[in-house]
């Protein structure tokens, strides 16, 4: 068996695509997943599951949500090694002075084409900083994510991959929470 971590996109923002987490749960379980459990709203589900490619598993799990919720919701799969790696890597949470309520984690669907990422690295909205490595994308906005001009539409659009931010905080609860 395998830890995943599914990570919703945009489910539970501004009143739009709700999606109870108990809901949520027994979707998954319904699936076959085992030892399901979520972490707070936004779209977090880790589970256990037999080895199968995460694309695969997305899939599964984004045409239920429409079988059973009625709209279309983006899903980003990592195992937990993966998760635990993106931790480890990010270059923002090893700076002198680095705030961690300032680092967000984007998750790529799928890594950008070269050219697709040389466009993005015309973008300068400075003091906001990024860096891409393979499927993950660490982002640093000093002035807070709200304030941001750099986003996660910004980075889809530029990149032309689907994906989904998650706060410093998350993805270290994320990469560590244990199942039982």
């Amino acid at each position: 068996m395998e830890t995943y971590i599914a990570l919703l996109r945009g489910i539970n923002v501004s009143g739009q695509k709700k999606v109870n987490m108990k809901l949520l749960k027994e979707m998954f379980e319904s699936l076959g997943f085992q030892d399901v459990q979520t972490y707070i709203q936004s779209g977090n589900v880790v589970f256990r599951s037999k080895k199968a490619p995460v694309k695969k598993l997305a899939k599964q799990i984004e045409e239920e949500i429409v079988k059973v919720f009625g709209f279309d919701v983006r899903v980003v799969i990592r195992t937990r090694a993966e998760l635990q790696a993106v931790v480890k890597a990010c270059p923002f949470s090893k700076e002198k002075g680095s705030e961690e309520d300032k680092i967000y984690i984007v998750f790529l669907d799928e890594e950008p084409k070269p050219e697709n990422i040389e466009k993005l690295n015309t973008v300068n909205y400075a003091p906001e900083r990024f860096t891409i490595s393979g499927l993950t994308l660490y982002f640093y906005c000093p002035n807070g994510y709200g304030k941001a001009k750099l986003n996660n539409n910004l980075f889809e659009s530029k990149l032309k991959v689907a994906a989904t931010t998650r706060n410093w905080r998350t993805v270290n609860i994320l990469a560590d929470m244990q199942l039982p």
